[in-house]
């Protein structure tokens, strides 16, 4: 049950958005940026999306763990599997080097910002990271954890229903994050 008076039949994040359209427009536009509209073809939407899957699992978000994953398993051609070996463990999962670099840098912004070291942010340009990378991927992290806050904050309705979070994610992969009219 919500901590406040949330619409009933909206799940996660989407209730919180439809509770306070003021905030949810600028959330979601900043969701739009880093996942959906990259415009760097070195770091795809599927890598972003794995990103903000991962930091959510160790967040402990249901909703938003399962709702990006599902982005990044659309975006990986319906395979589940890669999704879940990230969230699992990123460091044995089939990704290349470079995805690995940005997961453990992510990993550090999740439990602390000021984790992230030069050797961290080194490792990952030998794996040939930018500098828009590396930024996007510690705001991804940061963002996460606001986002991943504030559904469970609310104590927000987290259905166990797969199929409503690989229709979800392929809504998110396709459309992307911004705010409905």
């Amino acid at each position: 049950m919500p901590h406040i008076a949330l619409p009933a039949d909206m799940p996660g994040i989407t209730a919180g958005l439809a509770f306070r359209p003021e905030t949810a427009r600028p959330m979601l536009e900043l969701a739009n940026v880093l996942l959906h509209t990259s415009g760097n073809d070195g770091f795809s939407s599927r890598d972003r999306e794995l990103i903000a899957a991962f930091v959510s699992s160790k967040n402990t978000c249901y909703f938003c763990q399962t709702s990006h994953g599902a982005a990044a398993s659309h975006l990986n051609g319906g395979d589940t599997d890669l999704a879940e070996s990230v969230c699992r463990d990123y460091k044995t999962a089939a990704i290349p080097e470079k995805l690995k670099a940005l997961l453990a840098i992510a990993e550090q912004v999740q439990i602390d910002g000021k984790n992230v070291t030069a050797h961290l942010v080194d490792e990952a340009r030998q794996h040939g990271t930018t500098d828009l990378d590396i930024h996007d991927t510690v705001l991804i992290a940061a963002a996460f954890c606001m986002y991943n806050r504030y559904v469970d904050g609310l104590q927000t309705w987290q259905p166990r229903n797969d199929e409503m979070y690989l229709e979800m994610g392929k809504r998110m992969a396709e459309h992307g994050y911004r705010p409905r009219p």
